[in-house]
């Protein structure tokens, strides 16, 4: 973060970082240097929020106003009473920025997509790094303090809904732990792989999170699984469903007193209006089925979601799958009878399986 400028402050005379950081959401908390305790505040706009797909690095530019200040500074400022987040958690490639995207489209919700500054402390909570040093109760703490920070919105009437990464998942159990209202996406074990092994890139994205999803499966398991070497294509990619259900069924099972809701995908694309409607009611959101319809028969559903550029919808995506389900059909049902074999091992994984079951 060394290198980043710093922004010059436009909201009248006066007016210093920490009066505009209390006023809305203009101030984006966007990074974390966790070792020299300093975050990184970036300049957003309430479009600049609708349009990203990912709320880290990848919207540096050369014009995005920016500033390094104190961890400590930022959590002095005096901050209004503010209404916890919703939360979108999912297990990845399930279409999770979409359903962000159309709920956000709602001028009740600021829809805030993988925000990286809760990655890094997800990323702490797994790992523990030493270096840092937190205590549990100083992990909780800092945890509470982002978590305010980003439920700062522009509007009195508007309530923050941030769209996590896969990798947030982690956090999904002290984040709802206080009567948290959540939507979980997923899919079948079966259409997970398919999606995986339908591109290149979801492939070497599989393989590289090898190691940290055993990691992470282990410690909920409480003993060693299979080394990454001895495992095929899709049971590389099984890892991420598995790992991630997992990590959910866990906090609902935690989290007695939250409100969280289960859709499949794939059930969203069979009936989309009537599931979007679904969410928008669960989150406590107005949305009328004519509005719906009017969302679902936007651009924003034949777009691809994290890069709307490109052209993505339904049916090219069933085409995708499809193919890539004859390509991989041995390896996906070998898999298919491994996570089974799992399930008998591990009661926890088990119950992962037959909540996807028992939510299709």
């Amino acid at each position: 973060m060394s290198q980043i400028r710093a922004f010059s402050l436009e909201a009248g005379l006066n007016n210093s970082w920490q009066a505009i950081f209390a006023q809305d959401a203009a101030l984006f908390p966007h990074l974390a240097d966790l070792q020299k305790d300093q975050v990184l505040l970036s300049t957003m706009s309430e479009t600049a929020f609708r349009e990203a797909s990912f709320l880290d690095q990848r919207l540096f530019t050369p014009d995005l106003q920016r500033q390094v200040v104190d961890w400590a500074d930022v959590a002095t400022v005096p901050l209004p009473p503010l209404p916890k987040p919703h939360y979108i958690f999912h297990i990845g490639h399930v279409g999770s920025t979409l359903i962000s995207r159309l709920l956000g489209e709602l001028d009740s919700v600021l829809a805030l997509r993988e925000s990286a500054i809760l990655r890094q402390l997800a990323d702490e909570y797994v790992n523990q790094p030493a270096e840092i040093g937190w205590s549990v109760d100083e992990r909780a703490n800092r945890l509470d303090q982002v978590e305010s920070w980003l439920s700062r919105a522009f509007h009195a009437d508007q309530r923050v809904m941030i769209k996590a990464s896969s990798f947030v998942s982690p956090l999904a159990r002290p984040l709802l732990a206080a009567q948290g209202t959540a939507l979980f996406l997923f899919t079948s074990l079966e259409r997970y792989l398919q999606t995986i092994l339908a591109g290149d890139s979801s492939k070497q994205e599989a393989a590289a999170l090898a190691d940290a999803r055993l990691y992470r499966l282990e410690q909920h398991c409480g003993e060693p699984w299979e080394k990454k070497e001895t495992l095929s294509l899709a049971q590389t990619a099984a890892l991420g469903w598995l790992c991630e259900m997992v990590t959910l069924c866990d906090a609902q099972r935690h989290c007695p007193e939250a409100k969280i809701a289960w859709m499949d995908f794939d059930d969203f694309l069979e009936r989309p209006s009537e599931q979007l409607q679904r969410a928008a009611s669960h989150f406590g959101r107005d949305m009328s089925p004519q509005q719906a319809e009017h969302l679902v028969s936007s651009p924003i559903m034949t777009s691809y979601s994290k890069a709307p550029e490109y052209d993505y919808s339904a049916s090219l995506r069933e085409e995708l799958l499809a193919e890539a389900g004859k390509n991989h059909a041995d390896d996906i049902q070998q898999t298919l009878l491994w996570a089974d074999q799992l399930a008998w091992r591990f009661p926890i994984v088990a119950a992962a399986i037959a909540a996807a079951e028992s939510r299709r």
